[in-house]
């Protein structure tokens, strides 16, 4: 199926005012002058630990210690990445080689 470029403009023009939306809305919302609500402070402080603890969660939903390598390539790139992140102090670079040496592991030494 192919669109018309009217249909592509619209499709485009509708991503960019819902970008642009979500990027405006909370410095409209919560101007700098204004001190947010005490929920939204809370929200500030808990939420990057919440999303962290779900995408562990969710990483390792399908790992089983019955089956494969048992999880080996797993727990060795999370001691990786807690071992980056106390040394460098980086959620970027934690991440990034955690992931990194994960993908060497399952690809080469458990493949």
């Amino acid at each position: 199926m192919t669109m018309t470029v009217w249909q592509s403009v619209v499709i485009i023009a509708v991503v960019a005012l819902g970008t642009m939306i979500t990027r405006f809305l909370p410095f409209i919302v919560f101007p700098e002058t204004k001190r947010p609500p005490r929920f939204i402070d809370y929200l500030g402080r808990v939420l990057p630990f919440a999303m962290t603890g779900l995408l562990v969660v969710y990483s390792l939903k399908d790992t089983s210690p019955m089956t494969g390598s048992h999880g080996i390539p797993e727990l060795i790139a999370m001691a990786a990445i807690v071992a980056l992140h106390a040394w460098k102090r980086n959620m970027l670079l934690s991440i990034a080689g955690g992931t990194i040496l994960y993908m060497a592991l399952v690809q080469t030494v458990f493949a």
